[in-house]
């Protein structure tokens, strides 16, 4: 298989070429995103957990004029009249639809214009000089934010009533996933943690740190429908023995019954989801998803496990004891591929257990990358040495013990904004997100002799 170079070994001109390749292409995305529904459904609010589609459209072109545009460039401002309107920090989700939003057509106008300009910009700025531009840093940051929100519109599209509008090929099927251990074990010991050399990595992944990681058993796989369907059939949404404090409650104050999407049929017999539209059996052998991070912690509780912290999690990702070094990925370092990993929306749904065999890691499990973002008992901090950059409000006012880590990325998270580095967070009491899981255990006397 040929190795794309990443963007630390192009040149500048191959370096130009491929920002251009990525902006063009993530902007394919958006407009499968927005094109698929007519303008009533784009100025909707699907659910106050979410903007209206067309906020999140112009919200992309807002960003890519103040940075690209005005900072890196040094233009005059397009829109300066709509700057508040889509600062996400000014006005909360279920407050949008109030405010005098651009309108589809004006949106999509907007957007052009400052792509045009984007691209007129791409052709003639130095990249290198300062920290924003080097390696085309903040062309990068700008593709990663436009996925990221593509990410939270396929959400919004999940959320949505109506007939399907999105379409995709099923995912692949695992031929050897009945041979698989259950588990594996990561053997103690340190490791690399985070990067410093990765140049489209944002702050919260930096810098590269080494942390000593105490031996531990981590699931192959993702826990699958069918193995949370035995958690609620046991009862595990009626024993507040298995929740904490805090997830008991919220499952009580939110009457939680099983994962969102999920419904019985008319007879009771059988669990039924929605999936963009379609309703049909929950798959057996997919991993779960849209459950909170209380509900997989309760799920772990009563499997006899725990959560992964963040560091075991990574170090199962990354870790090849081979060569003692932190890899990109768990196969290696080359960039994602349709062999690898269930990302950027290939396919509208997880891929069964044992998918993805070019995929594993060292240690030997598999999925760790795409299907669905995997929640850690982590809180979100920053690393040793983490410095702001290039605006305080992308991760350090989130930084506490509000937010989850969750790793991984999902069927919906673009390679782009993907790494066996990135991080992801969340309130614990998310659900409308593409999250799952998977259990990690602390080995008993002599098991890892």
């Amino acid at each position: 298989m040929q190795t794309r170079k990443s963007p630390a070994e192009m040149g500048v001109e191959q370096l130009r070429a491929h920002v251009a390749d990525e902006l063009a292409r993530t902007r394919r995305r958006s407009a499968v995103l927005t094109d698929s529904v007519d303008d009533e459904d784009l100025i909707k609010q699907h659910s106050p957990l979410m903007s209206p589609l067309v906020w999140d459209l112009a919200h992309v072109g807002s960003q890519e004029e103040l940075w690209l545009v005005r900072d890196v460039g040094g233009a005059p401002a397009i829109r300066p009249d709509i700057d508040d309107l889509y600062d996400a920090f000014k006005h909360c989700r279920k407050d949008r639809p109030e405010l005098p939003l651009l309108g589809p057509a004006e949106a999509r106008k907007y957007v052009g214009t400052v792509r045009d300009k984007v691209f007129d910009l791409l052709d003639r700025v130095r990249l290198e000089g300062r920290q924003l531009v080097d390696r085309a840093f903040a062309f990068g940051m700008i593709v990663q934010h436009e996925q990221q929100h593509d990410e939270t519109m396929l959400a919004t599209h999940q959320l949505r009533t109506g007939a399907p509008v999105l379409t995709a090929d099923p995912p692949p099927v695992a031929a050897d996933a009945g041979s698989l251990p259950p588990e594996v074990l990561v053997p103690g010991g340190p490791f690399v943690m985070g990067t410093s050399t990765e140049p489209w990595a944002l702050d919260n992944e930096r810098p590269a740190h080494e942390v000593e990681v105490d031996a531990f058993f981590i699931d192959t796989t993702p826990v699958s429908n069918g193995e949370f369907l035995r958690f609620i059939d046991d009862g595990g949404y009626d024993r507040a023995e298995l929740w904490s404090p805090e997830g008991w409650a919220y499952r009580c104050r939110a009457e939680l019954r099983a994962p969102r999407f999920w419904e019985r049929d008319g007879d009771g017999d059988r669990w039924l989801r929605r999936r963009f539209g379609h309703v049909e059996p929950v798959p057996a052998r997919e991993p779960v998803v849209h459950v909170s991070f209380h509900e997989a912690q309760a799920y772990a509780t009563w499997a006899g496990k725990r959560l992964p912290t963040e560091q075991e999690w990574e170090k199962a990702a990354r870790f090849d004891p081979r060569s003692g070094r932190s890899l990109r990925y768990p196969w290696g370092d080359q960039d994602p591929s349709p062999e690898h990993a269930n990302l950027g929306q290939r396919h509208l749904q997880p891929a069964d257990l044992g998918a993805y065999p070019a995929g594993a890691a060292p240690c030997g499990a598999r999925q760790l990358i795409g299907d669905v973002w995997e929640w850690t008992a982590t809180d979100f901090l920053p690393y040793p040495g983490f410095s702001a950059f290039p605006y305080r409000e992308y991760s350090e006012v989130f930084f506490g013990p509000d937010y989850k880590v969750l790793r991984g990325g999902s069927f919906g998270t673009d390679a782009a904004a993907c790494r066996g580095t990135f991080r992801n967070w969340d309130y614990p009491i998310r659900r409308q997100i593409f999250a799952g899981f998977r259990c990690a255990r602390t080995p008993r006397a002599g098991e890892t002799r």
